[in-house]
């Protein structure tokens, strides 16, 4: 069967995009969510997967490392912030361009828990 690629591109952009638009966990999640619901493409089904996984392995690790950070280093930790949220964007930007040069290559992000 064969894919619109400019589609598969698009849906597998906003699946990675919605990381960095939307810190919190309902759209982080909904937006993939809702893709993965409505494509039968299944590289844009992987991707959206992909992209659920990750914002899930950010909130979690976001916050055992917060809850860590402050019994260790307490309000000083919080300096600490930015640098989390550019590794998060920046993984999220590594996908989006991975998915632009690859559209029939899911993205597969290292370091990362796959629950889905």
């Amino acid at each position: 069967m064969s894919y619109d690629p400019d589609q598969r591109k698009l849906l597998s952009v906003v699946s990675h995009g919605s990381v960095i638009f939307t810190t919190t966990l309902i759209f982080g999640l909904g937006i993939p969510l809702a893709i993965l619901l409505i494509s039968d493409d299944p590289v844009v089904k992987s991707n959206a997967k992909e992209a659920m996984n990750f914002q899930l392995n950010v909130w979690a690790w976001s916050i055992v490392i917060g809850i860590l950070t402050f019994l260790t280093l307490g309000l000083l930790g919080f300096i600490l912030i930015p640098l989390g949220f550019l590794i998060h964007w920046g993984m999220s930007i590594w996908a989006i361009l991975f998915v632009l040069g690859n559209v029939n290559q899911p993205v597969r992000y290292p370091f990362i828990l796959r629950p889905l």
